[in-house]
């Protein structure tokens, strides 16, 4: 994946980022422009992570500097939904934005320290608000620190007081009642996507208790539109890779939780393919039920 160069930005000018993308280069060259937010939106793994603060926790002893953690599991979910990292209300995700220092006028970069879908978990969540001055740092933590760019420990850069920040909705989420219609036969000329791992898709590994795949979807791993390196792929790699979903007319994605799905839901904006939703409940939300059907062939 190519990505675009800049000449070094003026500390306190404003700027656009230059697409969904940006590599590190693009981000230390540009670290002190005005009104750029750089957010880390990492969720480790472990016991004392469900609550955020864990991520908090590992943002305090290391982070780019000047970035700010955004706490998907707390200020910028649903803590009512019946399912984990629910796409909140703009009531509450618009005051939670703006305390992080997303504003009309920012440039915001996430980066996360996995894969890259926490990072493009709140990417979506701002295209879903109408925020496209946003992008994701390809190849995330693991990348600045692999290019020797400075870390930063600590409380970090207070957020500025809070700036308007304006929603103007766009279809990114769907609920378990589009999924089911899908199911039903109604929508066959849209594409039902499974993002997790092979193994979860066939059965073998569960979510919730229950193994295999809502009916009718098709297997695209998040993790193979990434190198190893956790950057994404080429362009005409990933075309490749999502070549199945050519004829569709719209793209459902769903995976355990609404998080990994993002990854190809934003892989697709880089092939210009826009007609794409996520199913937020994804499996958390369809296995609480054990009434809806599952499929475990391959």
């Amino acid at each position: 994946m190519s990505h675009s160069q800049s000449s070094l930005a003026v500390p306190g000018t404003s700027l656009d980022v230059p697409g969904r993308l940006v590599d590190v280069d693009w981000l230390k060259n540009h670290l002190h422009a005005r009104d750029l937010v750089v957010l880390d939106a990492t969720v480790p793994y472990g016991p004392a992570g469900a609550d955020g603060a864990l991520g908090r926790a590992r943002w305090r002893d290391a982070h780019i500097p000047a970035s700010r953690y955004a706490d998907l599991q707390g200020s910028l979910s649903d803590a009512d939904a019946p399912f984990s990292f629910a796409f909140p209300a703009a009531e509450k995700l618009v005051p939670a934005l703006q305390a992080l220092g997303v504003h009309d006028g920012a440039a915001v970069v996430i980066y996360d320290d996995f894969l890259n879908m926490w990072a493009t978990r709140l990417w979506w969540m701002l295209r879903a608000i109408g925020f496209t001055n946003a992008a994701v740092l390809d190849g995330g933590w693991k990348a600045w620190v692999a290019a020797g760019e400075p870390a930063e420990a600590g409380e970090g850069t207070p957020a500025p007081t809070r700036q308007p920040l304006s929603v103007h909705p766009v279809p990114s989420f769907v609920d378990i009642e589009a999924v089911q219609a899908h199911v039903a036969g109604q929508r066959q000329d849209e594409a039902l996507v499974c993002a997790l791992p092979e193994s979860y898709f066939t059965g073998q590994d569960k979510v919730g208790g229950r193994g295999g795949h809502i009916p009718g979807s098709i297997n695209i791993p998040a993790a193979s539109l990434l190198d190893a390196e956790g950057r994404f792929l080429a362009a005409d790699a990933l075309r490749a890779h999502l070549a199945r979903l050519d004829g569709a007319s719209s793209t459902t994605l769903y995976c355990g939780g609404g998080i990994s799905a993002t990854v190809v839901a934003f892989a697709l904006g880089l092939i210009d393919r826009e007609d794409v939703n996520v199913y937020d409940g994804s499996l958390e939300e369809w296995n609480a039920n054990p009434s809806r059907p599952l499929a475990v062939a391959g």
